[in-house]
């Protein structure tokens, strides 16, 4: 039998097949001992080939074959630095839920996400949401923030999950396509997802005032049918996001702006740091780049997390 894997818990996988049919499968043992280093060798979205099996009077599945992904978003696990967790797969488009504060995203996570997104041909729209909330100097750090990313070519959308504001806009996105929803826990996308599809009733919790952050309601991700003719995955909220298997002189390829630029830099080769005659460089001094996305280039090529050289520099 074949089915799509709409849920994740770890150990078992709630797998449905074209009939409709739903069932509780888990891996066969080979899958562990493949070399695969992710915690997770089969995430929501796969296609999985499994038999069933009957114990106890409980028809149950085994997991014998995944299908080929046509991509995946994957990070760092963060317990285990040395492997990777994948998100989920064969997506069509990511929508990357974004507050300024109330929790903070932080550019360095957005711009982490975009570059995983973009290294495996992944749609990313990044949503502004909770805009009916704050104050004027707030709005205009959201203009800034889209400004900047309309630049490059990303779509930006300012929303309220809610008050309702643009949620139609995103349905209409998310017509008959796969989308995964993203971001720090807290910023809103189980409130967007129940006011997209208030019938799924997801479980959505108050930001912790302790500590300015979301508490966590989403533990796995899950794909979900919605009426409309579209699939919705939900993930957990992510506090970090590590780039993963990327050389030092692949990342400048997927910051697009860098990219565009890349054949005008002296050398091909060009890691616009050091290098004399980098157009990269120049652009950046011409103020044509943002500074804050030079720095988040800089903190993954040189391998340090999210939070490097953000308070330096910051002072500067």
């Amino acid at each position: 039998m074949t089915g799509l894997v709409y849920k994740s818990t770890g150990s078992w996988y709630s797998v449905k097949t074209d009939l409709g049919d739903t069932y509780e499968c888990r891996i066969k043992g080979k899958f562990r001992i493949k070399g695969i280093k992710s915690t997770n060798p089969i995430a929501v979205g796969d296609v999985v080939d499994f038999e069933l099996e009957t114990v106890n009077n409980e028809v149950t599945g085994i997991i014998n074959n995944i299908h080929d992904r046509k991509n995946y978003i994957v990070r760092k696990s963060v317990n285990l630095s040395k492997q990777t967790h994948i998100i989920a797969a064969n997506i069509d488009q990511v929508f990357l839920l974004i507050t300024v504060n109330n929790p903070p995203t932080l550019t360095s996570f957005i711009d982490r996400f975009l570059v995983t997104a973009n290294a495996y041909s992944i749609k990313t729209i990044l949503l502004f949401n909770k805009i009916d909330v704050y104050d004027e100097e707030t709005l205009l750090e959201v203009k800034y923030l889209a400004h900047v990313y309309r630049k490059i070519g990303y779509e930006c959308i300012g929303i309220s999950a809610k008050t309702g504001k643009n949620v139609d806009k995103v349905k209409s996105l998310m017509r008959d396509k796969v989308s995964m929803f993203s971001g720090h826990s807290g910023v809103g996308k189980s409130t967007l997802i129940n006011a997209i599809e208030p019938s799924l009733d997801l479980k959505t919790k108050e930001i912790s005032t302790l500590h300015m952050q979301g508490q966590h309601t989403t533990t796995f991700a899950e794909m979900f049918d919605l009426s409309f003719g579209a699939k919705i995955i939900d993930t957990p909220g992510i506090k970090g996001f590590g780039v993963v298997d990327m050389d030092k002189e692949e990342v400048g390829d997927y910051f697009p702006e860098f990219f565009a630029l890349k054949q005008d830099c002296k050398f091909n080769n060009c890691l616009h740091v050091q290098e004399p005659q980098c157009a990269v460089k120049k652009a950046l001094d011409d103020d044509e780049i943002a500074f804050s996305r030079y720095r988040s280039y800089l903190q993954i090529i040189e391998g340090e997390d999210e939070n490097y050289r953000t308070d330096n520099w910051d002072k500067e």
